[in-house]
């Protein structure tokens, strides 16, 4: 799952100004977040890349979208999960500009989803590890994925799954059909 190199730091605070630069160029027309272009140019963010942006306000979340897959480079994909995590999640109304000094942003940097294999649910239980992978469900049509930070609010592999199914539109122990499918993944995460 290592396929990628890691981001440095100072990559992670450009990704982070990218974010807030394109959810401020959406709600004010203008943004006041400097990005030079030799920044932007980097060979890294030019490379297809999974990710998510989070928003919190005030340790809540308040909006979080994003690709699993590697669809687009990645300094398009933080500044179009930006705008959709803070204007386009459905379960939020769009952010207003009272709440915008609240927010704080992280981004997600994903690995490319890979199968995980295992015969019955007690092998799946005993694969996943908690703060380290994300998980994505999939069984036909319905889908869905946690990343890794949703441990902290489930550590409980049973709670995680069952939520997971759940948000997938499963039932709650959809987790544990036979043919369930399991990917799972691991991110870089970046947070202001």
């Amino acid at each position: 799952m290592g396929e990628f190199k890691k981001l440095t730091e100072d990559e992670g605070k450009i990704l982070l100004k990218l974010a807030r630069g394109a959810i401020e160029e959406r709600l004010f027309g203008k943004s006041n977040q400097e990005i030079s272009e030799q920044d932007l140019n980097k060979e890294v963010f030019q490379e297809k890349r999974g990710v998510f942006v989070t928003l919190n306000k005030r340790g809540n979340l308040r909006g979080c979208i994003g690709h699993i897959q590697p669809i687009l480079p990645l300094i398009k994909g933080v500044k179009e999960n930006a705008v959709n995590a803070a204007f386009n999640d459905p379960r939020f109304p769009p952010l207003s500009q009272i709440e915008y000094p609240e927010i704080k942003i992280e981004v997600s940097v994903l690995t490319n989803p890979t199968p995980l294999h295992f015969n019955g649910y007690q092998e799946l239980l005993n694969k996943l590890k908690p703060n380290k992978h994300g998980v994505i469900l999939k069984k036909g049509f319905y889908q869905a994925t946690f990343l890794p930070q949703v441990w902290e609010q489930l550590p409980d592999k049973r709670d995680f799954l069952t939520h997971l199914s759940m948000k997938a539109g499963l039932s709650p122990t959809g987790w544990m059909d036979d043919n369930i499918e399991v990917f799972i993944y691991e991110v870089q995460a970046f947070e202001e």
